[in-house]
């Protein structure tokens, strides 16, 4: 990145040997990468360099690569077990104003960090290996889920300064409960077996149970299991289709959504076939715009503030941030470029860009199935209502 900056050559070493076999102009390399990452989201960009900077065990090696998603930076043969808070369930109401709990938000990062510690040991490891380094470390990432969602039920836009400094807040809360818990746990059952030699090891610091402590990693599979928002990404839409394996389409509609909707009385067949059409649902006059301005969505963000969130919550955590850029379909393999470029400058470990259907097969959709799926779900809807009226 520095000789990308100074538009000059960096050098090729061999990591056998540590010897320079080679050099590369920067600009060139870092212009095929935007390029490729414009074309298709992939490849994702890394800054290995920082993430070793970080790496709290320098005396076990270094960190060569990192999982799929580039949340967890992990040495060779190195397992970490991850788990997420839903934060939709750490809110408490004060006269009718939500709020954080942050007695349970403490109380469950403590049972969390103590859960995930346990799962080390009871874990069945693939490979003696495997099993010999985790141990050793004993990393655990400790993250979120349900951020975007909690901030619609305590009335917070997502594109707003107001959600980055929620976000700074809520994520130094967890960060320091999570050490704390960790701390605890060093005293009554020892440090992680690494820790002499490792980064911690300085006079007058706490010993800690477990080398690292915090991850936000997607939470694709269990967020939908919990119901929520998946990890600190803005909701997709309100209403959307959830393309599945071969050709399976499903109708989503955000639960925060259909709640207010359904209390505010705005919630209509009309509406939904509106948002999954996107037919610019918020200029209806009958949703009142304290509330429109909560359903913010993937691309009704700037991709700068994609990478200010994302930043926020990697100043507390000591793995990965989890995160996707999104970019509208016509932005530029420029764009791409100077959001790798401003990822770097925030602070990132790195950064994954994807523009709007530059792929042929997306996951998530608004297309004309969902118009289909909407007047499907309605129809379920009356024929349940004259079901139950026969009943009766």
């Amino acid at each position: 990145m520095q000789a990308l900056e100074n538009n000059n050559y960096y050098s090729l070493v061999n990591p056998c040997t540590g010897k320079v076999v080679g050099k590369l102009k920067a600009k060139e390399v870092f212009n095929k990468i935007s390029t490729q990452s414009w074309k298709t989201g992939d490849p994702g960009i890394i800054f290995i360099d920082r993430i070793n900077l970080d790496n709290p065990t320098p005396n076990l090696g270094k960190i060569e690569s990192v999982s799929g998603c580039g949340e967890q930076p992990l040495l060779p043969y190195e397992a970490c077990i991850l788990g997420s808070i839903n934060l939709t369930k750490m809110l408490k109401n004060i006269h009718g104003t939500l709020e954080i709990d942050y007695t349970k938000l403490s109380q469950t990062v403590t049972a969390a960090v103590n859960f995930l510690d346990n799962a080390i040991d009871v874990t069945t490891y693939p490979l003696s290996q495997v099993e010999e380094i985790t141990k050793k470390t004993r990393k655990i990432g400790l993250g979120v889920m349900g951020f975007a969602d909690m901030l619609i039920k305590i009335g917070i836009p997502y594109n707003s300064e107001e959600a980055i400094k929620f976000a700074d807040n809520i994520m130094s809360f967890i960060r320091k409960e999570t050490v704390r818990t960790s701390e605890l746990l060093a005293k009554d059952r020892g440090a992680f077996p690494a820790f002499k030699g490792s980064k911690y090891d300085i006079s007058g610091s706490c010993p800690l149970r477990n080398a690292t402590c915090n991850t936000i990693a997607p939470t694709g599979t269990i967020s939908l299991i919990a119901g929520c928002s998946h990890s600190i990404e803005p909701n997709y839409a309100m209403v959307f289709v959830r393309n599945i394996l071969e050709g399976e389409h499903l109708l989503e509609i955000n639960p925060c959504f259909a709640e207010i909707a359904k209390k505010e009385n705005f919630y209509s067949q009309d509406l939904l076939l509106q948002i999954v059409a996107g037919n610019g649902w918020k200029d209806n006059r009958i949703i009142p715009d304290s509330i429109s301005r909560l359903f913010v969505t993937t691309h009704e963000i700037e991709p700068e503030l994609h990478v200010k969130m994302q930043g926020v919550f990697q100043r507390y955590v000591d793995n990965g941030v989890s995160k996707m850029i999104n970019l509208p379909k016509d932005a530029t393999k420029e764009d791409v470029a100077n959001i790798f470029i401003l990822a770097y400058k925030e602070g990132l470990k790195g950064a994954i860009c994807y523009r709007e259907g530059s792929r042929q097969l997306q996951s998530l959709s608004k297309t004309e199935e969902g118009l289909e799926l909407v007047s499907n779900y309605f129809s379920e809807i009356r024929l349940a209502n004259i079901q139950g009226d026969t009943d009766e």
